[in-house]
C-alpha cells in the first residue's frame, strides 16, 4: 500500500518548516494507522505497521500466535493454516507475521494521515509556545488587548500566541480596549488539553520592579538595590531602595530629572502614584521613611507587642500619614512588616503670663 511520493515530499516540508522530526511524525501515523486497521476490520488484532519514509509505502502486518487450538482467531493461528499459508518451518508456540493490504484501506490510510499530521503540527506548536514562555515566567511582557467582553479579556502576545488576564489581576478602574498596547507582568504558563494556559497580571508588584528596571539604569546596572514593592495597582505604590554607591541618590535616581522617570512609570500603571523610600537595616527608621511623604516627629516601639510601634506625628501632617482611607499607613505597615499606629502630637510652646499666674494661684490654694 502507498501513501505515494507526494506524501514523503509533503512530510519533508513540514518537517523542515516546523521543526518536527520526521521519526515522531512516523512513529504517531504508525500508532494511529494500527487503530484504524482495527477499527476497519472490526477485531483486536495484534498489528504492527511500518512506514518507508524513502518512498510512502505502507505494509500492514497481523501478528499471530501458533497454538494447537485455536481460542482467540484474531491473535491465533493453528498449525496447519500456518503451514498453509506458507509458513512451513513453524511450531507451536511460534509468532509469524502475515501482511495485509484490505481493499478500500488506502483510502482510510491517506485520511488518518492527513489527521494524524495536523494533530501533530498543533501538538508541536503547542509546545513551542509553551517551551517559549514558560522560561519567561516572572518577565515583562507586551501585549495587545483583542478581546474585551462578557468579563473575559485576552491579551495577543505574538501572532500565535493568546494569554488570559483575570479579574484579580487587573487594575481596578482601568479600561481594557481592542488594540491597546500594554505592557504585563507574565505570571504563569501551565501545559493543559488545550495547549498552553498562560496569565499574565497587571496587578502584581513584579509589573512594577519590571517597570523601574527597565526605567531607571541605575538599577539595571547594579548600583540601585529594589528591597521591596507593595502595590495597591492603580491607586498607590511604595518602593523600599537602597544604594551600593555612596555617590547615587536611589530616591533621585528612581524618581528622575522632574520626576520624568517616576511620570513614565506612573502612565504606564493607571496613574498609579508611587513613592520611593530608603530601605534602613534599623526598623525604626525604615519605618519613619516608609511613610513618606509625612513627616514623623517620634516613633517608640510597643514593648508588649512584637514589631509594633506607635508613631507620632504633628496635627498637619497626621492625614498625610494616614491618607486616604488609611492607604499610606496600610502600605508602610506591609512594606515594613511592622503594625503601625499613628498619634497625633501637639507642638509643645513656651508657658505664657495666664499659665504662670495660674501655677500661683494653684499654689497658693494647695498651701
Amino acid at each position: 500500500m502507498q501513501l505515494g511520493r507526494d506524501f514523503v515530499r509533503a512530510l519533508a516540508q513540514i518537517t523542515k518548516e516546523r521543526g518536527l522530526s520526521p521519526e515522531v511524525i512516523a512513529s504517531s501515523l504508525e500508532a494511529a494507522l494500527i487503530s484504524a486497521y482495527k477499527k476497519y476490520q472490526g477485531g483486536n488484532q495484534d498489528v504492527e505497521v511500518h512506514i518507508d519514509s524513502e518512498n510512502g509505502d505502507i505494509s500492514i502486518c497481523e501478528v499471530k500466535h501458533v497454538v494447537a487450538e485455536v481460542t482467540a482467531p484474531d491473535t491465533e493461528i493453528s498449525i496447519e493454516e500456518a503451514h498453509s499459508k506458507g509458513f512451513v518451518d513453524v511450531a507451536e508456540g511460534d509468532y509469524i507475521r502475515i501482511e495485509r493490504n484490505p481493499e478500500n484501506f488506502g483510502r482510510i490510510a491517506a485520511q488518518t494521515a492527513r489527521q494524524v499530521i495536523i494533530q501533530r503540527l498543533k501538538d508541536a506548536e503547542r509546545q513551542i509556545i509553551f517551551e517559549e514562555f514558560s522560561d519567561r515566567v516572572g518577565d515583562l511582557v507586551t501585549g495587545v488587548v483583542f478581546k474585551s467582553e462578557n468579563d473575559q479579556v485576552l491579551i495577543r502576545l505574538n501572532d500565535r500566541t493568546e494569554a488570559i488576564l483575570p479579574r484579580e489581576e487587573r487594575i481596578v478602574g482601568e479600561t481594557y480596549i481592542p488594540g491597546d498596547r500594554l505592557k504585563f507582568y507574565l505570571l504563569d504558563v501551565r501545559q493543559t488539553t488545550r495547549g498552553p494556559r498562560i496569565v499574565v497580571s497587571r496587578t502584581h508588584p513584579g509589573l512594577l520592579r519590571k517597570l523601574l528596571e527597565l526605567e531607571v539604569p541605575e538599577i539595571q546596572e547594579g548600583v540601585i538595590e529594589i528591597k521591596n514593592i507593595v502595590r495597591e495597582a492603580g491607586a498607590r505604590a511604595k518602593v523600599a531602595v537602597q544604594t551600593l554607591d555612596m555617590n547615587v541618590d536611589p530616591v533621585g535616581a528612581c524618581v528622575g530629572n522632574n520626576g520624568a522617570r517616576i511620570k513614565s512609570i506612573s502612565k504606564e500603571l493607571c496613574g498609579e502614584k508611587v513613592d520611593v523610600i530608603i530601605w534602613s537595616s534599623d526598623p525604626l527608621q525604615y519605618v519613619r521613611n516608609s511613610l513618606s511623604p509625612a513627616k514623623i516627629v517620634k516613633i517608640e516601639p510597643i514593648l508588649e507587642q512584637e514589631k509594633a510601634v506607635t508613631v507620632f506625628a504633628r496635627p498637619d501632617q497626621l492625614s498625610l500619614a494616614i491618607g486616604k482611607a488609611g492607604q499610606n499607613v496600610r502600605l508602610a505597615a506591609r512594606l515594613t512588616g511592622w503594625k503601625i499606629d499613628i498619634n497625633a502630637l501637639e507642638p509643645e510652646r513656651m508657658p505664657t503670663l495666664h499659665d504662670i499666674f495660674q501655677d500661683i494661684i494653684d499654689e497658693g490654694e494647695t498651701k
